[in-house]
């Protein structure tokens, strides 16, 4: 357990560091990294990212002033906005994932078997 929580903190260290290279909190670069998948709801971020509609709105609207993100209205409910990445988002969170050093350097060790093997058990330890 005390390596699985090791691993999760220099995760975290690596990430908020790189996200605030970039003037991002870690709310605002964890929003872009759950973007890069797919445009998403604002009520879907907020609760993919655990936290208030209205706190969501907030990290939205700063990402959106730095054209990192846009809204659009959703083609199936009029009344639904969708977030989506902005090119200049894409880059950002891009950049994040290549200054994630310590993370990086950990996993370049690992053959491509072993990055499977390790995917493959953190999906039965974590199902999404």
């Amino acid at each position: 357990m005390e390596l699985l929580a090791h691993s999760v903190s220099t995760h975290y260290a690596d990430f908020t560091a790189a996200a605030a290279d970039l003037g991002l909190t870690s709310s605002q670069a964890k929003t872009l990294s759950v973007l890069r998948r797919a445009p998403a709801s604002m009520r879907s971020l907020a609760t993919t990212l655990a936290c208030d509609a209205s706190n969501m709105t907030g990290i939205i609207d700063r990402l959106e002033k730095r054209d990192l993100v846009h809204r659009e209205v959703s083609a199936t409910d009029r009344r639904v906005k969708n977030v989506a990445l902005t090119e200049t988002g894409q880059k950002a969170i891009d950049t994040i994932r290549q200054q994630m050093e310590q993370t990086q350097t950990g996993l370049d060790k690992l053959s491509d078997e072993e990055c499977a093997e390790l995917f493959r058990l953190l999906t039965v330890v974590f199902p999404r």
